[in-house]
């Protein structure tokens, strides 16, 4: 595959999982004006955490990253009745084998609630909320699950904007059970939960179509012993840990938080927004996009195209996740002011989303830098070398999270807390959160430490010239970037406390203005567009 394809299917890639990350803001946005930052709030992040962990680590971390290499090499080398056959026994085995963990699932969900959410086990009213909204979000994860199926067989046909599109439907459903079905059930916040049952449908069928077209919609059929199935189950036993570290991390920070004062998980999942906007727009979009391209290059035995591809990728991620970095840093506190302290979020919520936005996003490069390598690996079919790095860095963030924890509480609780329960006492001091949220960041950076190692030691990537003028243009434009910023922070120092529309537009200023001086100090040290083609 050229270059220029690649960065043809970003472009289209980005802008559609753009679309979505917008609505989820907007999502968001609604969600917090609606119920607030609360007990109930919390019931249904830890509802529909649990089943999309599932689907991230599952269904779009371990199956995606198994399936696309084995699907392109069976569509590089074989005909296309085989790989019908090799999607009709993969959608078999996958839907029988997750119909038995769905039902499991609904089964055992007081004792799923219980295990990622031991803070509610005194509170019956909000444990059983959570069972209740679980039992209607856990079925997401078949249909999701169906959904990355479907797109990773037009990744492989390189056809990447509906696939990306497909999450913009749980998001509009989502805004709709926030803003009008909820208004009509004695439970509103169960309105999230069917939103999210309805949208894990509803996004099976919104790439039926697309499949026809590639005449790959097939029957389902068992293949439990088909010589490519087992190889996709063998691919995916490690990856079913080692491409998903981030989620992992995730979800035990939700037990964590559970722990800690009512709201952490709101604040929790409204800080990972912040994270994921960039991250899944332009981390996530190059590790799928350049996936079946370093696969392709693998069969063909390419080194030269497999460096040239990888390092593309490399350049664009730190040219997007290193400005993007440091301009939350700045504009955290903005941001969140601006879209959600409305309605039941108030100035406490906004400082405290806030904060833990500051140290989620310092991790902000590694976790896209992950996202990228981790196709070097899995597109070699290399699954156990990201699952050793994997567990350096679940270790890591667990040993990190009570040691912040533990630190921030000394520093911060009143002397009347540290006499009595620790537990009792992490519960009622506000802003722990922060310790999961640097605990995250540095477990990202060891990961990708080790990830970078082990790749240069496999010796199947070359360095491309011209490293150093990327980081020195890297260097001068986020400087600019960071100094236009800073004066304007300085400017505008109150963003909690002033009129909501003088907000919007002073945040408008900022973002162009951020925006338009990096761009512009980027062309003015030397690149132009025709650099991003070139891989």
């Amino acid at each position: 595959m050229k270059s220029p394809s690649m960065f043809r299917g970003l472009l289209s890639f980005s802008s559609m999982t753009m679309v979505s990350r917008v609505l989820g803001l907007v999502r968001d946005m609604a969600l917090n004006a609606v119920f607030g930052a609360n007990a109930i709030t919390d019931a249904f992040w830890v509802a529909f955490r649990i089943p999309n962990f599932m689907r991230r680590l599952f269904a779009e971390g371990s199956f995606s990253t198994a399936f696309v290499p084995v699907f392109t090499q069976v569509k590089e080398r074989g005909s296309h009745a085989e790989l019908k056959e090799l999607m009709a026994r993969v959608t078999g085995t996958l839907s029988a084998v997750l119909l038995i963990i769905t039902a499991l699932g609904l089964l055992f969900a007081p004792q799923l609630a219980a295990v990622f959410e031991p803070g509610a086990l005194d509170q019956p009213h909000k444990f059983e909320l959570t069972v209740s909204l679980l039992r209607l979000t856990f079925p997401f994860l078949l249909c999701v699950s169906l959904t990355a199926l479907a797109a990773g067989a037009l990744n492989s046909f390189h056809q990447f904007a509906l696939p990306a599109l497909a999450p913009v439907i749980l998001n509009i459903c989502m805004i709709a059970g926030a803003l009008w079905v909820s208004r009509y059930l004695a439970v509103p916040i169960m309105a999230m939960g069917w939103a999210v049952l309805v949208a894990g449908i509803a996004q099976v069928l919104f790439l039926l179509p697309a499949l026809r077209k590639l005449d790959l919609l097939v029957w389902p059929r068992w293949g439990w012993h088909h010589p490519e199935v087992r190889r996709i189950l063998h691919l995916m036993v490690p990856t079913l840990f080692g491409s998903s570290v981030a989620q992992v991390n995730l979800l035990l920070d939700t037990v964590i938080a559970s722990l800690l004062v009512t709201g952490s998980q709101s604040w929790l999942s409204l800080s990972t927004r912040f994270l994921e906007l960039p991250l899944g727009v332009f981390g996530v979009a190059l590790g799928t996009v350049v996936l079946p391209t370093l696969s392709r290059h693998y069969v063909s035995t390419d080194r030269a195209g497999f460096s040239r591809a990888l390092d593309w990728a490399l350049r664009l991620t730190l040219l997007i996740a290193v400005p993007a970095m440091f301009a939350l840093l700045l504009l955290a506190e903005p941001l969140v002011a601006t879209l959600f302290q409305h309605g039941r979020f108030n100035a406490f919520d906004t400082r405290m989303s806030t904060l833990s936005i500051l140290a989620l996003v310092c991790g902000l490069p590694a976790y896209a830098l992950v996202k990228v390598l981790l196709p070097a690996f899995y597109a070699r079919q290399d699954t156990k070398t990201p699952v050793r790095a994997g567990v350096a860095a679940l270790v890591a963030n667990m040993l990190c999270n009570g040691i912040f924890i533990a630190l921030l509480f000394e520093l911060w609780a009143p002397p009347a807390l540290h006499q009595g329960n620790w537990l009792d006492g992490i519960a009622q001091v506000p802003g722990l959160h922060l310790g999961l949220g640097i605990a995250s960041a540095l477990a990202s950076y060891l990961n990708f430490a080790l990830l970078w190692h082990w790749l240069k030691r496999a010796n199947v990537y070359d360095r491309q010239p011209g490293w150093w003028r990327h980081w020195v243009r890297l260097a001068v434009a986020c400087a600019a970037m960071v100094a236009v910023l800073l004066v304007g922070r300085w400017w505008w120092p109150d963003w909690t406390h002033v009129p909501v529309l003088a907000r919007i537009w002073h945040l408008l200023v900022l973002v162009v203005a951020g925006a338009g001086v990096y761009v512009a100090a980027l062309f003015a040290t030397g690149m132009r567009v025709r650099d991003l083609r070139v891989g």
